[in-house]
């Protein structure tokens, strides 16, 4: 994976998704809707054999600018988001603490 992935983005009803397709399967972070401010983001995955190469991280600062852009925070329910919600500080006015 030399270029940047493309990470594709879907939402029906309070459900949301973000995901970059690879040939091992699907990174994922997934999120629910509790209102038009608030999205709890509840899961990330990456496919094992991917595991390390920051696409996680990725999806995270995908989320990251959709809620910066369309004003809502997030409530970091999934552990990854909510360890990178910690590193990095400076978007700390997005997150809702638990």
């Amino acid at each position: 994976m030399s270029e940047a992935p493309q990470v594709r983005q879907s939402r029906s009803g309070p459900r949301g998704r973000f995901w970059i397709e690879t040939e091992e399967g699907d990174a994922e972070l997934t999120l629910s809707f509790a209102s038009d401010e608030m999205a709890i983001a509840d899961h990330t995955g990456v496919p094992e054999a991917l595991e390390g190469r920051g696409l996680a991280s990725t999806l995270v600062r995908a989320l990251v600018a959709d809620a910066q852009e369309k004003g809502y925070r997030i409530v970091p329910l999934c552990p990854f988001v909510a360890a990178w919600a910690r590193r990095n500080p400076e978007h700390a006015r997005l997150f809702i603490s638990r």
